[in-house]
């Protein structure tokens, strides 16, 4: 039974304009101790969808879903107490801004504490000592005078690492991962994904990384989910992923890569995720993809017999289902 499934999510939010679906049929799994990664351009739901599941939308958002079970525990039958007694203790997420996901008011210290007084039977002293234990786990140097520091007065790194240890604190059974790398240079990004994948195997935690870069997924995740326009696209091993891509949206991400660059021009995707005013009336990728047909722009679509979701007709697929076992939502409104 894998830890985490869902089934069919879809997220909307009530605007001026009506209704916008942020997220459209999407599910997903993840398996004790797995690293998957959901990929995909601003804008494909990437975070919304973890962000659902944690239960922190605003209340401007209806959140709908066949089946969101964490644990064996069906979340959407959850009262919201008992979804605060799991989100930060068995499954707790890193936020994609360290220098403003912490609290300003308060040190690092007392915002470590907190997360184990809140989910933990600790007695204050071992609080103290078990969160220099953990500010020393991320490599935070001199962890005890780090502790009653503020956190304007942290490195983006750092505040990175100290919102990686207040996750961790609990051991959690799995850890959201939200593009922990992106406001960080490059040497710290390497640090800190290494570091996420040290604690990962040490713990035995099943690991969600949301990212945009391919790279960082080429050589972290095992498993890969590619999301465009709030619908899964394709899901695949990380190897074959890169070595056979079943979507044109794949391929393009992969095309783009600079090492894959056959000329001195680095190949880019022409466009943007579309927004709520200019969804295309069939195929959600078609105003970007340079294999569209008069098919895909007219809404043609072959649906699966057993699971009624639309198939791209790109011959990547050949109409075949984008993760090998089941048809998921590839490209095309349903």
């Amino acid at each position: 039974m894998a830890l985490l499934e869902i089934e069919n999510l879809s997220v909307e939010f009530q605007t001026a304009g009506g209704l916008f679906r942020a997220v459209d049929g999407v599910s997903l799994a993840c398996g004790k101790g797995e690293i998957l990664s959901i990929v995909g351009e601003s804008g494909s739901g990437k975070s919304v969808s973890m962000l659902a599941l944690m239960g922190l939308l605003p209340w401007t958002a209806k959140v709908t879903a066949d089946r969101m079970a964490f644990d064996g525990k069906d979340m959407l039958a959850m009262s919201a107490r008992e979804r605060r007694e799991i989100v930060g203790r068995d499954m707790a997420m890193i936020f994609q801004e360290p220098m403003s996901s912490l609290n300003p008011c308060f040190t690092v210290g007392f915002q470590i504490k907190e997360m184990l007084r809140r989910h933990t039977p600790l007695g204050r002293a071992e609080r103290h000592a078990r969160a220099i234990e953990l500010l020393k786990s991320v490599g935070i140097p001199a962890p005890e005078q780090r502790l009653s520091v503020f956190p304007h007065q942290l490195s983006g790194g750092m505040s990175q690492r100290v919102m990686i240890a207040m996750a961790t604190a609990c051991r959690p059974k799995l850890l959201i991962a939200d593009e922990p790398s992106t406001a960080l240079d490059v040497t710290i990004q390497a640090q800190i994904l290494d570091l996420l994948k040290s604690l990962q195997r040490d713990h035995g935690m099943a690991l969600i990384l949301i990212t945009h870069n391919m790279g960082v997924v080429a050589e972290t995740a095992e498993r890969v989910q590619v999301q465009y326009a709030g619908q899964k696209v394709e899901e695949q091993g990380v190897r074959a992923l890169f070595s056979d891509p079943h979507h044109p949206y794949t391929a393009a991400l992969l095309s783009a890569l600079p090492e894959r660059a056959k000329s001195r021009h680095l190949p880019s995707i022409p466009g943007v995720v579309p927004g709520q005013y200019d969804r295309p009336p069939g195929c959600l990728f078609e105003p970007r993809c340079s294999f569209a047909t008069q098919d895909c722009r007219a809404g043609a679509k072959r649906q699966d017999a057993t699971f009624g979701h639309a198939l791209c007709n790109h011959p990547l697929t050949g109409g075949k289902p984008a993760d090998g076992t089941q048809a998921h939502a590839v490209g095309a409104e349903s």
